[in-house]
C-alpha cells in the first residue's frame, strides 16, 4: 500500500506521542509538542500524551503522567542524571497506555522518547515516528553535561546513532538536523516538518493593559522570550547592552523566561545595566505575545548551529524586527528579513539592535515584512501535513516488513 492510499484513514488515525520531559512547562520544546498535538486533532487524529508527573495540564490535551517522583522537580531545559530512571517508569506508562490505546503511530519526541517509543512499538507492533529539535551528544555538550571530547563524548554520540536508526521515520524540526540526521548518522527516511506559530495568538495588535509597567516611561524596549541559558547566547546578549546603551541611552531591555534568573541579574548589575533590565521570570505561554507586544525590536542570539530557534517564529509573527547570530537555523527562519550579527559577535549584535532602534520606521517595516513571511509560510497545519507524511511512511515501511 503506498503513502498515498495510506491518506484515506488519517481522519481516524490514533497517534501516541511520547514526551520524555516535564509537559508543559511554557518553553520551545513543549510549545511543539503542544501546537503539533492541537494541530493533529484539527486534522481528525486522536492524540494521547506519555509524559513525566511534573508538569501543567493543558485544555483539549489527554494527558497520561508517570508516578509521581517527589523528589525531582526540575522543569527547566537539560539533561539530568535523574532522567534515567524517569524514563524507565515512562517506558512502562506509555506500554499501559498503549496496550488500551491501540495507536496506529508511536510518535517519539526528543531522542529518549523515538527509543522508548521503539520499545512500545517492538512490543506493539505498531510503527514509529522519532520527532527531534537537535543532537542528542550536541545539547549535552552544550548543557556542560559533558566533555566536548573524549570517551564520554563518543559514547553518548554512538548511542545518538543508534537511536536515530530505531524509528522507521526520522522527523527534523529544522533543514540542519535533517542534514545531519542523513549525512552523519545516515539515517534513510527523513521528514523535514518546521516549527510554525499560531498568527491568530501571536500578532501586533493584542492588548498590553498593565503590563506597560514592565518598561520605565521614555524607555524603548527590546525583547528576548525564551530559556535564560548560555547556549542561548544570553551572556553574549547581556554584555551587548552596555554598547547599546551607548548609542541608545533610552534603551530597555525585557529578558523574558527562565530558569537563571537570579544569576543574571547579577550579571546585570556587574555590568552596570541593571536599571535598564528587566527580567519578568516564566511567562505563561498563553500571556507570551502581550508580553512580545512591549517590544520595538526582538532579539534571539542563540548559539547553535543545528538546533532550531522556534522563538523567532514568534517574534515575526508580532511584527518584531529581529536580531539574531548568523546560524543555518535562524537564516532559514527569518531567510532575507533577519539582521544578523556573527555568531557569538558581542560588538555587531550591539550594533545590530542599536541601529533597529535609531531607524525606527525602517524596522517597523521589517516588521510588517516580517509578519507577512510567517503568516504565508509557517503555520502548524503545515507543520501536522508534514507529520502526516511521516505517519504514512512509517506506516507503510511496517507493512513493508511483515510482508
Amino acid at each position: 500500500m503506498s503513502p498515498a492510499n495510506l491518506g484515506a484513514d488519517r481522519q481516524s488515525l490514533r497517534v501516541l506521542m511520547i514526551a520524555p520531559t516535564p509537559f508543559f512547562a511554557d518553553r520551545g520544546c513543549h510549545v511543539r509538542i503542544y501546537e503539533e498535538t492541537r494541530a493533529l486533532q484539527t486534522m481528525g487524529c486522536q492524540v494521547e500524551i506519555c509524559t513525566y508527573h511534573l508538569g501543567s495540564n493543558r485544555p483539549g490535551l489527554v494527558i497520561h503522567r508517570t508516578v509521581r517522583v517527589p523528589w525531582y522537580t526540575k522543569t527547566s531545559a537539560g539533561p539530568s542524571w535523574h532522567k534515567l530512571y524517569i524514563d524507565v517508569l515512562l517506558l512502562f506508562k506509555a506500554w499501559a497506555v498503549a496496550r488500551r490505546f491501540r495507536p496506529h503511530v508511536i510518535h517519539g519526541h526528543l531522542h529518549e522518547g523515538a527509543a522508548i517509543g521503539w520499545v512500545v512499538g517492538q512490543l506493539l507492533g505498531a510503527p514509529v515516528v522519532g520527532d527531534i529539535q537537535g543532537s542528542l551528544s550536541g545539547e549535552l555538550k552544550a548543557h556542560q553535561f559533558i566533555p566536548g571530547h573524549g570517551w564520554m563524548y563518543r559514547f553518548w554520540a554512538r548511542n545518538e546513532r543508534w537511536i536515530n536508526r530505531l524509528p522507521e521515520v526520522m522527523v527534523a524540526s529544522c533543514s540542519d538536523v535533517a542534514r545531519e540526521l542523513r549525512e552523519r548518522f545516515g539515517v534513510r527516511r527523513v521528514v523535514l516538518a518546521l516549527d510554525g506559530v499560531d498568527t491568530d495568538a501571536f500578532r501586533p495588535d493584542v492588548e498590553i493593559g498593565e503590563l506597560r509597567s514592565l518598561v520605565p516611561p521614555g524607555r524603548r524596549a527590546v525583547v528576548y522570550l525564551g530559556l535564560l541559558n548560555a547556549y542561548q547566547g544570553i551572556d553574549h546578549l547581556l554584555a551587548a547592552i552596555p554598547l547599546v546603551l551607548e548609542r541608545v541611552p533610552e534603551a530597555h531591555f525585557l529578558i523574558m523566561g527562565y530558569p537563571n534568573e537570579d544569576r543574571y541579574r547579577q550579571k546585570a548589575r556587574e555590568l552596570g545595566v541593571a536599571d535598564h533590565v528587566t527580567f519578568p521570570g516564566r511567562i505563561d505561554y498563553t500571556q507570551a505575545a502581550r508580553y512580545l507586544a512591549l517590544g520595538e525590536v526582538a532579539v534571539g542570539p542563540k548559539l547553535s548551529e543545528t538546533e532550531s530557534n522556534g522563538k523567532l517564529y514568534n517574534y515575526m509573527a508580532c511584527a518584531l524586527p529581529t536580531v539574531a547570530f548568523d546560524t543555518p537555523p535562524s537564516r532559514e527562519i527569518l531567510g532575507e528579513l533577519g539582521v544578523y550579527a556573527p555568531r557569538g559577535d558581542v560588538t555587531a549584535l550591539a550594533d545590530a539592535v542599536a541601529r533597529l532602534l535609531k531607524h525606527p520606521e525602517e524596522a517597523r517595516q521589517l516588521g510588517r515584512q516580517l509578519r507577512q513571511r510567517v503568516v504565508e509560510h509557517f503555520s502548524w497545519q503545515n507543520t501536522a501535513r508534514q507529520l502526516l507524511t511521516a505517519y504514512d511512511l512509517a506506516r507503510e515501511q511496517r507493512r513493508g516488513a511483515r510482508r
